[in-house]
């Protein structure tokens, strides 16, 4: 009998702590409903039990809403369920063609790329440009070859000739963030653009270019900004040009004084800067640097590789979705996203990426309608996802061995672990947060609010709060 009460007592207790965080939840949400930056807003919550699933809480959990870069969460799932943890892509080196005696390669140098966004980033030590270079000159050494009669190719030709996802916008698709897909990455597909600032309301002027591209020229057509107005510069580079123009302003007070912008063509300035390291080192390459797009241009065949002298090897996933949700890099995302698509055999484009995402959750009872989506970043503005599914994809990585790198990649706000997203008038967060010792996971969404972005965000974190 004293057995039953304590165990009649401890469930009464259970049910009273569960009803009291749904009526916080309840009340917190409401309020934030209910604020003049919602007037014309869609608001949803939803809030499970991390271990079983069990909803804690929900409000509107199957509005489909835009989700910004909290889509990157769903798209790091699927890729450590479909490839797991310990995947890396593989960079070939290699050549079409003879070698002589002499050491004369009669052919290309072809680097075939398999997909890797890593290639030539600055954020692992294995992938920094100088250490792949060095890698590639050594391999090409090492197989004899002293002069090149020939080319550097770029073979970017494995995810296709279409490098943005449909229903990205014009604006994004000039800037670092807006970095096409690539079969051949490299330095993450960007390059900065260094300013030179003047009097308020006059041009922006552009001092060099970091590397410098000497295949680009640039027109600026920025403004100087008022002290406190920010970074609002934005790239455009109109398709199968040479001139990229700047548009916007940008403050007069900004330190860095720096914008990073899309490389229009990352396998052919890979293939550049092999070229042009190799001639540094004093072999003769005789031909100029080409890739697959400059290649079919000219309505010339893209060699093969006959003869495979290196194999380079990105970081492994978990380190790769690191960096893809600590600095929400849309370019780590999207290469996923193709990749995924290739490894259950289909032709690695996003559209068919966006399929295989809805086809792995679908297999797992979730309603693949509730994932309506065109990339794998939430760049785009036409992305819908409810919060009951993500919180639910977020739900189903807790009981998986690579659940800690997840964990891990998510940065932090509001003292707590979670992803967040924000395009134009929508903000989102997705994470795992513990409430006296019950674990969580959560997906908040705020679509179309008006007013500031750091209103919405404080009001957001107040509903947030109350899971801590």
């Amino acid at each position: 009998m004293k057995r039953l009460l304590i165990v009649s007592l401890f469930l009464i207790s259970g049910q009273l702590y569960a009803q009291d965080l749904q009526q916080k939840l309840s009340n917190a949400f409401g309020r934030l409903q209910a604020d003049s930056q919602c007037l014309y807003a869609s608001v949803s919550l939803t809030v499970l039990d991390a271990k079983t699933g069990e909803q804690v809480f929900t409000a509107n959990p199957n509005m489909g809403l835009a989700t910004a870069s909290t889509l990157k969460t769903i798209t790091s799932i699927t890729a450590f369920n479909v490839l797991g943890a310990d995947f890396k892509y593989q960079t070939q080196l290699g050549y079409a063609g003879e070698i002589t005696a002499e050491g004369t390669l009669n052919g290309d140098v072809i680097i075939k790329g398999a997909g890797d966004p890593t290639l030539g980033s600055w954020r692992y030590e294995q992938t920094q440009e100088a250490h792949v270079l060095a890698l590639m000159t050594d391999a090409l050494k090492k197989a004899g070859i002293k002069k090149i009669n020939g080319r550097v190719i770029g073979d970017d030709s494995i995810f296709g000739t279409q490098s943005i996802p449909e229903g990205w916008i014009w604006q994004d698709v000039g800037n670092y963030y807006g970095a096409g897909t690539s079969g051949l990455c490299w330095r993450e597909n960007q390059f900065d653009i260094k300013l030179r600032t003047g009097a308020v309301g006059n041009p922006v002027g552009i001092s060099r270019t970091v590397p410098t591209i000497p295949y680009l020229s640039f027109k600026s057509e920025l403004i100087n900004g008022e002290a406190g107005s920010g970074d609002n510069a934005y790239a455009f580079l109109p398709v199968g040009g040479t001139v990229m123009y700047l548009r916007g302003s940008y403050a007069i007070d900004k330190e860095k004084k720096s914008i990073s912008v899309a490389m229009p063509d990352a396998a052919y300035d890979a293939a550049l800067r092999l070229s042009d390291t190799l001639k540094k080192l004093g072999v003769l390459v005789s031909g100029g640097p080409e890739s697959a797009a400059t290649l079919a241009a000219k309505d010339l065949k893209l060699p093969l590789i006959t003869k495979n002298i290196t194999t380079i090897f990105s970081p492994p996933l978990s380190r790769i979705v690191y960096w893809l949700n600590q600095k929400s890099i849309n370019l780590y995302a999207e290469q996923l996203l193709k990749t995924i698509a290739w490894k259950q055999g289909r032709k690695p484009t996003s559209a068919n990426g966006v399929e295989e995402v809805q086809k792995f959750w679908k297999a797992r009872g979730i309603d693949p309608n509730s994932i309506n989506t065109y990339d794998g970043s939430g760049l785009s503005p036409g992305d819908r996802v409810t919060t009951l599914t993500l919180a639910k994809i977020l739900q189903s990585a807790k009981k998986e061995s690579w659940f800690a790198n997840l964990y891990e990649s998510l940065p932090v706000y509001n003292d707590m672990k979670m992803k967040s997203g924000s395009i134009n008038s929508v903000l989102c967060y997705a994470g795992y947060q513990t409430h006296n010792g019950r674990e969580l996971c959560f997906s908040i969404m705020v679509n179309n609010f008006n007013g500031s972005s750091r209103g919405i965000k404080e009001k957001m974190f107040r509903v947030l709060d109350v899971l801590k």
